[in-house]
């Protein structure tokens, strides 16, 4: 029996329980769930004939996975014709996105952190050999902000929040060129580590300093400064809280100054406890 190729590599069964024989075909709920991830790509609405070719999926397939996903109220059609994600949809990512304990604790936080530098703090968590911001407050001035987005990802390695989570999990380089296994690196600045030994000494002194910074490794021009939270767990942090600041407004040492005043804002959040 022949499987087909599911939109996240897994195999799944066709509609009436057969498999496909096309082992790249989506079938079933598969080809609906990708045709909802690919609208959350198009904010300001994609046509039919496009998601079809984005998808790569006859017409008529996507126009049915279209009218399921309109049925559920999770995409809605324009005035235009273009299709976008339904309002229900929104209600129900932010509505869960909202009741994470995490976010709900760490949100008055990240806006007294905002608010005292004037620069942009995050919360977010590792996730394999990425980071995902779980939330995210800007400053309420400030001609020019950052373009990272809440459930956005970043490289690791490249981030003071990956550096920092990373050093409380990989220990020896041998463990770290395990972590990196054939990929390489990805260098998103000068600045960024490319090899297991550059990134095996970054994470030895963010391990005994306590915390992780970001020199313009990930973007040029952007710095920061990340400590550890334990809003769920008693001594292994669920994320880090970084303040993400332009380096010609707030410099790295000014972050690294101000780091007796960022631990107390971050008060019990930011210490184990048993």
């Amino acid at each position: 029996m022949e499987h087909t190729q599911t939109y996240d590599g897994s195999t799944a069964l066709g509609e009436d329980g057969s498999t496909a024989a096309d082992g790249n075909r989506l079938v079933g709920s598969d080809r609906v769930l990708a045709v909802l991830k690919q609208l959350a790509r198009y904010p300001e609405g994609v046509g039919l004939e496009e998601l079809t070719r984005v998808v790569a999926s006859p017409k008529p397939t996507v126009h049915r996975a279209l009218g399921a996903l309109r049925r559920a109220g999770l995409a809605d059609q324009g005035a235009r014709g273009r299709y976008v994600l339904g309002d229900e949809f929104l209600r129900m990512a932010f509505a869960h996105h909202e009741a994470r304990p995490e976010q709900v604790r760490l949100q008055p936080v990240l806006e007294a952190l905002a608010h005292r530098f004037g620069e942009t703090a995050h919360y977010a968590v590792l996730d394999g050999r990425e980071i995902v911001y779980r939330a995210k407050v800007d400053p309420l001035t400030g001609a020019v902000r950052l373009t990272s987005t809440v459930g956005g990802r970043n490289p690791a390695h490249t981030t003071a929040v990956g550096k920092l989570l990373l050093a409380g999990r990989l220990g020896g380089e041998d463990e770290v060129a395990a972590w990196i296994g054939d990929r390489p690196l990805e260098r998103r600045t000068a600045r960024s580590s490319g090899t297991a030994a550059a990134l095996h000494r970054e994470l030895v002194v963010t391990r005994e300093r306590g915390y992780g910074l970001d020199d313009q490794e990930n973007e040029t021009g952007v710095n920061c400064l990340a400590l550890p939270v334990y809003p769920t767990s008693p001594a292994v942090p669920s994320g880090a809280v970084s303040v993400s600041a332009l380096a010609y407004r707030t410099p790295l040492a000014a972050l690294v100054d101000a780091l007796d005043e960022i631990r107390a804002l971050l008060g019990p959040l930011g210490e184990p406890y048993t």
